[in-house]
């Protein structure tokens, strides 16, 4: 058995650095060195207990945003790579349609299965894509949070020209905004918590940020829902206008309601729709899009950590003061003692 240290959540509320065995898959695995790790608000769901039974397994070592250099003795060992968390069968009718993302057989790296907080992590190949010279570290922990995206914002098919309001400010909503721009709109307003965020807003992209709906007095052909709460998702729904699309994107909770007046969805001729993490081949068009330097989400990193001050960098998470995008833990850093 190989040993390795990784930082566990053992249970809701209990997380450590501890020394542990490698996790180790039944199909064909690689050998990654995470080189840094993302962190984000699921990743403090995942500590406090909130995430649905249904997408959780304890003990769990955290990390789904990642990336790292290949280990052994193939033909990829050396190589920065970024490696899908979704590992689907292949063999339901949502993975053979393309909705790898609705697997019926549910698995995920640092859900049911460790992530890559780690010293060394086992993956599936087919899972594995390679990130161009060009492609840095910290680029490439950013994949997974575009892959959300991307695939939500496909799914909405957003217009050339069209207005577009984005409900939230945290990462998700940020990228929304900067990948928004692959497909021409003519105007990004952000509606978001903190006004120490409007910095980062104006790097997203967004022509204007409001912290108050009653400053945001026109409607847009599409707002997107990034920040997790049913008061944003009936902020959202209001803000559209008629004949437009509202895309759902934050997860507020389960057991969270929104009321919902049926008559102006119908009279209202609107489009709702909701996205579950990604699928296969988002994925892989987000690799393309950043291996050919089409997007750059590096913006989005405010704060960097060494493994050592991973409780920093959870604390920091919790309740950053000014501006706040992604947090990163780098693995190349001093480990815990």
């Amino acid at each position: 058995m190989t040993q390795i240290q990784a930082l566990v959540v053992e249970e809701p509320n209990h997380i450590s650095w501890i020394t542990k065995e490698l996790d180790v898959g039944a199909g064909d695995e690689i050998l990654v060195a995470p080189k840094a790790v993302g962190l984000c608000g699921t990743d403090l769901e995942i500590i406090s207990g909130a995430i649905d039974p249904d997408y959780i397994s304890y003990p769990i070592a955290l990390g789904h945003e990642w990336c790292g250099i290949v280990l052994g003795d193939g033909p990829l060992r050396g190589t920065l790579v970024a490696v899908e968390g979704i590992i689907p069968c292949w063999r339901c009718d949502a993975c053979r349609s393309g909705e790898t993302n609705l697997c019926e057989t549910y698995q995920e790296i640092g859900f049911t299965r460790d992530g890559a907080a780690a010293t060394l992590i086992s993956v599936p190949r087919s899972l594995v894509h390679p990130l161009a010279e060009s492609v840095t570290i910290e680029q490439g922990c950013l994949i997974e949070p575009c892959a959300v995206v991307y695939r939500a914002l496909a799914r909405a098919h957003p217009g050339v020209n069209q207005s577009v309001l984005v409900v939230g400010d945290g990462t998700i909503a940020l990228l929304a905004a900067h990948l928004l721009a692959l497909f021409s709109p003519a105007r990004i307003d952000m509606l978001g918590l903190r006004k120490a965020q409007n910095s980062l807003a104006s790097l997203a992209g967004a022509a204007s940020f409001f912290t108050d709906p009653a400053e945001v007095e026109r409607e847009y052909d599409l707002v997107i829902e990034a920040a997790g709460s049913a008061a944003s998702v009936a902020t959202a729904i209001s803000k559209v206008r008629r004949g437009g699309s509202v895309l759902l994107l934050g997860l507020a909770g389960t057991g969270k309601e929104v009321p919902l007046e049926i008559d102006e969805v119908v009279n209202g001729d609107l489009k709702i729709f909701g996205s579950f993490s990604y699928s296969s081949l988002a994925y892989s068009q987000v690799v393309k899009l950043l291996n050919s330097s089409l997007i750059a989400p590096e913006f989005v990193i405010t704060h960097r950590f060494g493994i050592a001050e991973w409780e920093r960098a959870i604390e920091t998470l919790r309740f950053a003061n000014g501006a706040r995008g992604k947090v990163i833990l780098e693995l190349d850093a001093q480990t815990p003692n």
